[in-house]
């Protein structure tokens, strides 16, 4: 295994912190887990993980376009799981 893929003990815990109060939310986050985290490079692992440690509130604001996420990494990255979304 390669320093950049995820070890089963990284997989548990990324897995786990992607479930949320919502429904909604956990298939959107677990979705990019699945599909981007394997091929996503460190500065976006790092939005990825930086965007988990947001309030479900703030999520569902960002995700359903009532409010836009703050600049850089984490808007980039909610952008994208979006635009996946088809919202």
């Amino acid at each position: 295994m390669s320093g950049d893929e995820p070890n089963a003990d990284e997989s548990r815990r990324l897995r786990w912190r992607c479930r949320r109060g919502m429904k909604e939310l956990d298939f959107l986050l677990l979705r990019w887990l699945e599909r981007e985290w394997p091929r996503a490079g460190a500065d976006r692992r790092a939005a990825f993980v930086a965007l988990l440690d947001s309030e479900d509130d703030r999520l569902w604001y960002w995700f359903t376009g009532k409010e836009r996420p703050p600049p850089g990494g984490i808007g980039e990255l909610v952008d994208a799981i979006r635009a996946d979304a088809g919202l």
